[in-house]
């Protein structure tokens, strides 16, 4: 018998039996639909972890810290401003030397604008640039804070936090007086106010907020910049209220690594520079407020009579983009060869996408116990086949059909319901993926949250999961054909 004659006589066997050949394969293509939603979930959940945070920059990136590390109260980052390392003087170890951050003695390697230039010329180095942080009070109608308001460079835009935006869009140059606000931040400004009751944070984009920071020297003039001058002893000291035009607001919290917090206010690199380079860190929310009085200066000796003298431009911090994540832990040892302490990511990621392997393992196991229970349908559909039609294999076999024949027959048959029962339940899985995603994609955004896509089902998954579907149903169909092989011809026709 050829295989033509093999695949008709199977099909039209189940065509004979329509609604027992349905319900088999609806049975295969239920526990098929459970094996691909759970493994489409896990795939998906996956794409967007490990996807989100590959083109969040965190395992691209290094981080780069000075051999010199300040271990009081205020930890790596206890005084903010791009200057700030390099204004008390070095720190010292118990025994009087230099401390890195292993507590050691360390060369004096300061992170300035040559040490970024020397970073820069790294292999595999696509861009180095600081983070600058910059203490400011937030001013709007009556809310009134003080945060701490971090730097972002201009390459960042359709990166990491900033790919969707919540609301507006991202800087449009490195100098206007822009800003972005985290979504937490924007609610406070909204919600504050009594006043400005049913304003949403989206209201925001647009509107001014009002930065008011003390200063050393007078600003450039801007359009709605008030400079008002405050007497500290004999010290002039400058009070900036200095208008920002809110550009977007993005889903969360921005902060770097190494305890240096987070922040809801972004501000553009370049903007961020120049205020850390004439801002003066206050104890104090007094000065900002115009109050008039003796002050302790940053070192907390007594103000001097002298005016204050901009410091060198040195960073706590440097963010170091590399080409690729595999690279990360090479240049992160020729960083720490140069005499600076940095550290990355990279270990993190391996252990991910080991996480996320074991997870798709668990859920595949259970989605395929539907899959097991279906087969044992296959099982039952086959034996009660062999009993319907004992007669016509005795037949079959008395005019020369061979076991393998008769075998192949019922191994198609089997194998015709995997297919069907595999491509329905991956018809079935993709809906149902749907539905539950847009229903929790609506409830993300509704809480301001970012849609995803959290069942993804690839190429490889409808294949092996209708692949799966067959080898399945051979297995489950195996002893039915091998029973019917093994049926006496004699038997078989006194068979009623």
């Amino acid at each position: 018998m050829i295989l033509s004659d093999t695949v008709h006589l199977a099909l039209r066997n189940l065509r004979q039996s329509k609604l027992r050949t349905t319900l088999t394969a609806m049975g295969v293509s239920i526990g098929i639909a459970s094996l691909t939603g759970m493994v489409s979930l896990g795939v998906g959940i996956q794409d967007q972890v490990v996807g989100r945070l590959m083109k969040s920059g965190v395992f691209d990136s290094v981080t780069v810290l000075p051999p010199q590390t300040f271990r009081g109260s205020g930890g790596l980052f206890g005084r903010a401003g791009g200057g700030g390392a390099g204004r008390r003087g070095a720190p010292q170890n118990q025994r009087g030397g230099l401390a890195d951050a292993s507590g050691g003695s360390a060369p004096s390697s300061t992170l300035d604008d040559n040490a970024i230039k020397q970073i820069a010329a790294l292999p595999e180095v696509k861009e180095v640039y600081p983070v600058i942080r910059v203490p400011v009070e937030v001013r709007y109608d009556l809310f009134a804070e003080g945060v701490v308001a971090m730097s972002v460079p201009m390459t960042s835009k359709g990166e990491g936090p900033y790919q969707t935006m919540s609301f507006g869009s991202f800087f449009d140059n490195d100098t206007d007086n822009a800003c972005m606000l985290s979504l937490d931040m924007a609610k406070q400004l909204t919600e504050h106010d009594p006043n400005v009751a049913g304003l949403e944070p989206k209201d925001l984009i647009g509107k001014d907020i009002t930065l008011v920071y003390a200063s050393s020297s007078a600003p450039a003039p801007a359009p709605g910049t008030i400079d008002s001058t405050i007497s500290v002893g004999s010290m002039q000291i400058h009070r900036i209220e200095a208008k920002y035009r809110v550009a977007g607001i993005f889903e969360r919290e921005q902060g770097g690594f190494a305890g240096g917090g987070t922040s809801g206010l972004m501000l553009p690199l370049a903007r961020a520079k120049d205020l850390s380079a004439t801002i003066i860190n206050v104890s104090s929310q007094s000065m900002l407020r115009g109050s008039v009085g003796a002050a302790p200066s940053a070192s907390g000796a007594p103000a001097s009579s002298a005016p204050p003298t901009p410091p060198a431009r040195t960073y706590q911090t440097l963010t170091v983009k590399v080409a690729h994540p595999q690279a990360s832990q090479e240049v992160e040892d020729k960083i720490k060869g140069l005499g600076y302490s940095a550290f990355s990511l990279s270990d993190a990621l391996t252990a991910a996408k080991r996480g996320f392997i074991i997870l798709d393992i668990l859920l595949s196991l259970i989605g395929s116990i539907a899959l097991a229970v279906s087969s044992l349908g296959i099982v039952n559909t086959m034996v009660m086949s062999i009993l319907e039609r004992t007669r016509e294999i005795g037949i079959m076999k008395a005019v020369g059909g061979s076991d393998a024949d008769v075998r192949g027959i019922f191994l198609v048959e089997a194998s015709s319901i995997g297919i069907l029962g595999g491509v329905a339940g991956v018809a079935i899985g993709w809906f149902v993926g749907r539905i539950i995603n847009f229903g929790a994609n609506r409830y993300i955004v509704s809480q301001g949250g970012t849609a995803g896509d959290l069942f993804s089902i690839p190429l490889w998954l409808v294949l092996g999961s209708i692949g799966f579907a067959i080898v399945v149903s051979l297995i489950a169909g195996s002893y039915p054909a091998r029973r019917a092989a093994r049926l006496d011809p004699i038997q078989a026709l006194r068979h009623d």
